[in-house]
């Protein structure tokens, strides 16, 4: 279980920006290549947790919460929204204030309709403050959060409500395994 993504993970490179650790792993950044085993792993062990019943939108946040997206869209054959960094201005376009612990800015919701049953994709969490501001945005619009799943959690972020993830870890000059979720 997990094997992929604990070896991954434990292998992955470490860069110091300022007094922050930033682990740079395929899933959360993209480079230096993402196989398609860990990726197939990390979207089949996403797709046993959540809870797909009546589901009728998968919701990620781009850039990095695209591949994992796209690959359980593919799988479950529910479509896909993207949060996007980029104003469209469709009609029902919904505005999110995003602010985390290394970057503040707009992301925009389309495609999301009052009564849609969604589950929120994401690569990682560690403040929660891009999550916390897309589940309020999504309230907003009226759909319903059936369910929240992360692939790599990093610390642990409160969101308000609850949340599932692969893998707990924690950074510090590599990457250790706090928790492998079950």
């Amino acid at each position: 279980m997990h094997k992929e993504l604990i070896h991954s993970l434990k292998t992955c490179p470490i860069v110091k920006r300022g007094e922050y650790n930033y682990f740079i792993h395929p899933i959360t950044d993209g480079v230096p290549l993402i196989e398609p085993a860990l990726l197939r792993e990390v979207c089949v062990e996403m797709i046993r947790r959540l809870n797909l019943e009546d589901v009728n939108r998968i919701v990620t946040a781009e850039a990095m919460g695209i591949p994992l997206s796209s690959v359980i869209s593919i799988m479950t054959d529910i479509p896909l929204s993207i949060v996007r960094k980029r104003e469209y201005k469709l009609p029902g376009e919904v505005l999110v204030h995003q602010s985390t612990g290394y970057s503040k800015g707009q992301l925009y919701i389309n495609g999301i309709k009052k009564g849609d049953k969604i589950v929120i994709i994401d690569d990682v969490i560690s403040t929660g403050g891009t999550l916390i501001a897309m589940i309020e945005a999504l309230e907003r619009a009226g759909a319903e959060i059936i369910d929240i799943c992360i692939a790599i959690r990093r610390g642990k972020p409160e969101v308000g409500r609850p949340y599932k993830y692969l893998v707990d870890i924690e950074v510090t000059d590599s990457v250790n395994i706090i928790d492998i979720s079950r």
